[in-house]
């Protein structure tokens, strides 16, 4: 009983040594909380607005069959005609990939949009690699030459050694290093959100522009439904190419066969003999059959270039882009809080910490100049 008393009376000592050494030191910690304050202040004025816009779309999963009777026709004729499905479709898991196709990417940085106080609309790259469209940024300006500093001293020691040159010959597929790094900021720009649980996707863009960030998602969500519809025409096209090749070849064996069936009853008038007429039987039940898988290919083939020809769509929109009126970044008033934190919590460890030190490592520490007083 008596060292539980003890050891409270010791945490309630501890407790009041700690806050006599805070309210000692309490005009260090508001000159540093102070500093960071303004620090907060400067990040939350010349902090770029940040708009976000947004479409919400729903992926058409389902998947046709075809073949019916003509699979088994066409087995017994030894074709295989596999699965001839026109609906086959990209699994929406796969999208995010195709974001990251390098098509995709190109195609959406040399895209054109409307920024303020451009009169005319410009690229992407254009936006991001033109000095002349190019804002002074103050924190961006800071953060290059203080934490940034060793990366463009040794970019400006390696220069442009490393630069890939294209060649004519070659269908690789390479990018410059301005779009590499225009693509870095399309990436940190443009998200893609599936959401397998309610069977949507959200494709969502943030740019300091209102109607650049609009045009942005509506291009993205276009492109999107581009790549997917040509992976659709690309399969259905391919289900056409084989249906076709099986449908020549059934046609050659049916042609085939009504040949030898036609010289057969014209060598054979009067069939007279039992074995002639068991030829004929046998003729007729082989053109019969091939005559079935010949008409069931026609059909099928057909069917196939209506598949390929029509414009199904693959997403349907249900939450359409709009320009957005109000930033979404940056919470000014939050930002200026957290660095009024940081500086509470910043000048609270150097008035802890600079004894620590001078206790067990640092003896004459305070005789430093750029060591803070602490008492």
């Amino acid at each position: 009983m008596e060292q539980k008393n003890y050891k409270k009376e010791e945490q309630e000592i501890d407790l009041v040594e700690i806050v006599q050494k805070l309210w000692k030191n309490r005009k260090f910690i508001l000159k540093v909380t102070a500093a960071f304050a303004v620090l907060g202040l400067l990040v939350a004025i010349f902090s770029s607005n940040i708009y976000t816009a947004s479409c919400t779309m729903v992926p058409q999963t389902g998947e046709k069959k075809a073949g019916g009777n003509l699979s088994g026709l066409a087995a017994m004729a030894g074709i295989n005609i596999g699965s001839l499905s026109s609906g086959e479709v990209l699994s929406p898991t796969v999208y995010p990939k195709i974001m990251t196709n390098i098509n995709f990417q190109k195609e959406l940085i040399y895209s054109k949009f409307h920024f303020k106080e451009i009169k005319e609309p410009i690229t992407l790259y254009d936006f991001y690699t033109d000095k002349q469209y190019q804002k002074f940024n103050l924190l961006g300006t800071i953060k290059k030459y203080t934490i940034g500093l060793p990366g463009v001293i040794i970019k400006a020691i390696k220069g442009n050694k490393d630069a890939v040159t294209n060649s004519d010959t070659s269908t690789v597929q390479f990018l410059t290093k301005e779009e590499q790094e225009v693509i870095k900021a399309l990436n940190e720009s443009l998200t893609l959100e599936v959401n397998d649980k309610q069977g949507f996707i959200t494709l969502t863009t943030n740019m300091s522009e209102p109607l650049a960030v609009a045009e942005l998602a509506q291009k993205g969500q276009e492109l999107l439904q581009k790549y997917i519809t040509e992976f659709k025409v690309e399969k259905v096209a391919s289900n056409l190419e084989f249906v076709e090749r099986s449908y020549d070849e059934a046609k050659r064996n049916f042609e085939t066969k009504q040949e030898e069936l036609a010289r057969f009853r014209d060598a054979n008038k009067s069939l007279s003999s039992a074995m002639a007429r068991t030829q004929e039987e046998k003729l007729t039940s082989e053109y019969d059959l091939l005559l079935q898988v010949y008409t069931e290919l026609a059909k099928q083939k057909e069917q196939a270039k209506i598949a390929v020809t029509e414009t199904t769509p693959i997403l349907t929109i249900i939450s359409p882009v709009v320009v957005p009126t109000e930033k979404t970044k940056p919470k000014r008033s939050l930002i200026l809080l957290i660095y009024i934190f940081l500086g509470l919590v910043i000048g609270a460890g150097i008035v802890f910490f600079v004894p620590y030190l001078e206790d067990n490592f640092l003896p004459n520490i305070k005789d430093y100049r750029f060591i803070p007083k602490i008492n």
